[in-house]
């Protein structure tokens, strides 16, 4: 289910948006729906990255599948 929201963007951005949709024959919605699919994907490669670090530094560590299931009572 879609929802909308209001943002306010430079004009200068509002003009390029406008000119690749145009020449796209896309609505503005499309690209800034996969303008923002595009970013998540990059998000999701910078939280990986952290996350990897965070291993590195010893900020977290790596449970084990049979370790969570013993803790939990699962038998495996």
């Amino acid at each position: 289910m879609k929802q909308a929201i209001n943002i306010r963007l430079e004009k200068e951005m509002i003009e390029s948006l406008d000119e690749y949709a145009q020449e796209l024959n896309k609505t503005r919605t499309s690209l800034i729906e996969k303008s923002i699919e595009l970013y998540f994907d990059k998000l999701d490669e910078m939280v990986a990255d952290k996350r990897i670090d965070d291993l590195k530094s010893g900020k977290t560590t790596v449970v084990s599948l049979e370790d969570v299931f013993a803790k939990a009572g699962i038998g495996v």
